[in-house]
């Protein structure tokens, strides 16, 4: 399992978090997303064997949001 953290801009009411939350929860392998509208952040635990960082991202740049990844130190990643 992989843990990140997303740095998301252009994230302003409840819909962006029902939308973020809702869509990438329905991706194959995900098995946890959490949006903190306040931080500008997105937590997500995945399963990388079965959907890449990429298209996690990708999903939410569709919805138009800007992401930039923040990398967890190492002993908070999940393997």
């Amino acid at each position: 399992m992989k843990k990140v953290i997303l740095t998301v801009k252009g994230m302003s009411c409840g819909h962006c978090i029902n939308s973020i939350e809702g869509n990438v929860r329905k991706m194959y392998g995900v098995h946890f997303v959490k949006v903190h509208l306040d931080e500008e952040k997105v937590d997500v635990s995945f399963d990388s064997k079965a959907v890449s960082l990429k298209e996690i991202t990708d999903m939410i740049e569709d919805q138009g949001y800007g992401v930039e990844l923040k990398k967890l130190p190492k002993d908070q990643s999940c393997h």
